[in-house]
């Protein structure tokens, strides 16, 4: 049934840049890895993306962030997650539920009772067999978001409605991602993520080694048997 792996962390701890290592070193399996991103991922995922993290007049309440959210996972997960996970393939993901506990949760105040259905709706069951957490001070990832977001061309919209959120925000979510964490050991691993890129690229290759050898055997036998 494959292998579903996500990246997590508040803005500017690096999750991106991880991921797109990791494309780069695992390039050799790319039959069976699928990189992508939420929200985002299918055209509606695309939209609502546009929506939801470029900064605009367009007020957005938590509740109706929550739903939209959520109906760019559902989408994700019927057209691009499920099929890839469906014929044995290894799933990277740039945020996922936890993503929405953390943010909508924590940040935004919203019952976590409440949002925890609303994931389970979305995501048609099927939870992340590892979690990657970069942990990283709110102060450091700021200042790494804000610098990145100066660099983008300006033709390109901003994607900095989050990072426009007080310190407060930004440290809530933190500690919504840590709590997880402590209450799921087994799939959250925490990574610390104020450390130079190649140091904790070292890391998530060790962490991600018995995944990926994993899913290899179970292909390998899957192709054997047929």
């Amino acid at each position: 049934m494959g292998c579903f792996i996500t990246f997590e962390g508040i803005e500017g701890c690096g999750k991106t840049t991880q991921l797109d290592m990791l494309k780069r070193t695992l390039s050799h399996l790319s039959p069976l890895c699928l990189f992508t991103a939420e929200p985002g991922g299918t055209p509606l995922g695309v939209e609502i993306r546009k929506i939801l993290l470029s900064s605009s007049s367009l007020a957005i309440s938590g509740q109706a962030e929550l739903f939209l959210f959520s109906a760019a996972r559902f989408q994700h997960m019927q057209d691009v997650i499920i099929p890839a996970l469906d014929v044995g393939g290894i799933v990277f993901c740039d945020r996922f539920t936890d993503a929405t506990i953390a943010y909508q949760g924590y940040g935004r105040k919203i019952g976590l009772s409440f949002i925890e259905a609303i994931n389970s709706f979305a995501t048609l069951g099927r939870k992340p067999d590892l979690t990657i957490l970069f942990d990283v001070p709110p102060e450091v990832s700021l200042n790494r978001a804000i610098t990145r977001i100066s660099r983008k061309s300006k033709k390109q919209p901003a994607e900095d409605r989050f990072e426009r959120e007080d310190l407060a925000f930004h440290q809530a979510v933190r500690d919504g991602y840590l709590m997880l964490a402590k209450k799921d050991p087994q799939r959250i691993r925490i990574v610390n993520a104020d450390r130079t890129i190649e140091a904790i690229h070292h890391e998530v290759i060790d962490i991600l080694k018995p995944f990926l050898d994993r899913t290899r055997l179970e292909t390998h036998g899957d192709q054997e048997s047929s």
